[in-house]
């Protein structure tokens, strides 16, 4: 019998400091996270980011944390439970990081006589520290509990027609609501040395520009590289809701550490798009399938400040898919296809 474990990214068990040091300490240390040699990564982790960072993220935990508790992790249970009551197999829900852990998923469906396993990441876009890691660590942890199992992945779902009509009409209904006439594109950004890891070959990526303003995708199969799926996700919903040119554009978020990343970077452009004349913003963050820190903190909270500071007249964050019943309807088609 077939089983599916939804794995989502993690979160700490409380917005306490040691709750929060614990939970940052498990996802830096991965290695497909934070790219060093054990050591390397061990004095920057242990030796200088857990010494300083848990207490600002604390506070910003505290920020979004509800009575239901982390929203990453009540809008993945609820997800994962709309999924379950209308499937005829098993589904299970992990997170990569924090609890319910992915050995705990994995053991679930194995103790309903699951024989195969589809491991559904919910993240649409490949990259190496979120979906790879997802892969590596189900693959380590099966192999010590039965690695007779069979065991599938769901890599990526960028381009799933579901996907791309939920983003869209989430923008088209809260630009109607709002009064914004712009849209921003804030996606998680990744160090540029992780593209090469993953098989990017600097063209499916380039700069090159197309008439709407977008990289010229159509001549460049597709491949694992993040910002390849990054592009033809707004690619295909610009072209869903008919959004000109001077009317998106594309921002990474959530920078970490002194590597390079991908930009611009969507707080140096929420800064600079009130000047630019540009004062009725929606942004909306399609990397995200479930609302969290990321998305209600940084994006609704500091990103709201940020541009209305500098002038901006209408900010408004659209919400991540969660638990819709329109995006239940892609998982569920996602898994049983």
């Amino acid at each position: 019998m077939k089983g599916v474990l939804i794995v989502n990214l993690g979160t700490p068990d409380s917005p306490s400091i040691k709750d929060v040091k614990r939970y940052l300490g498990e996802f830096l240390m991965d290695k497909y996270v934070i790219n060093l040699n054990y050591l390397s990564r061990l004095v920057l982790v242990k030796g200088i980011i857990l010494n300083t960072r848990p207490k600002h993220s604390a506070e910003a935990y505290q920020k979004v944390w509800t009575d239901e508790g982390s929203p990453l992790l009540f809008n993945s249970v609820k997800l994962a439970n709309k999924v379950k009551s209308k499937v005829d197999f098993p589904v299970e829900l992990a997170m990569r990081y924090g609890t319910p852990n992915i050995k705990s998923g994995l053991q679930k469906l194995i103790d309903q006589k699951c024989d195969e396993i589809l491991v559904f990441p919910l993240y649409p876009q490949y990259a190496m520290s979120s979906t790879m890691t997802v892969e590596e660590k189900v693959k380590e942890e099966l192999k010590k509990i039965d690695p007779t199992i069979k065991l599938s992945f769901i890599k990526s779902f960028y381009k799933n027609e579901g996907f791309i009509k939920g983003l869209a009409e989430k923008i088209k209904e809260d630009k109607e609501k709002s009064g914004a006439n712009y849209v921003l594109f804030s996606y998680h950004s990744l160090p540029v040395d992780h593209l090469a890891l993953t098989g990017c070959d600097g063209e499916c990526c380039s700069d090159k520009q197309s008439e709407n303003g977008l990289a010229n995708l159509i001549e460049f199969s597709d491949n694992d590289c993040y910002k390849y799926h990054c592009l033809e996700t707004t690619k295909a919903v610009v072209e869903y809701l008919g959004l000109k040119p001077n009317e998106f554009e594309i921002a990474y978020q959530s920078k970490l550490g002194r590597k390079e990343w991908l930009t611009p970077r969507t707080v140096n452009r929420l800064t600079d798009l009130a000047k630019e004349g540009k004062t009725k913003v929606l942004v909306t963050t399609p990397s995200f399938t479930s609302d969290c820190l990321e998305t209600i903190e940084e994006i609704g909270m500091e990103g709201k400040h940020i541009f209305l500071e500098n002038g901006g007249e209408i900010f408004h964050r659209t919400e991540c898919l969660n638990d819709d019943d329109g995006f239940v309807e892609t998982v569920i088609d996602l898994i049983t296809k």
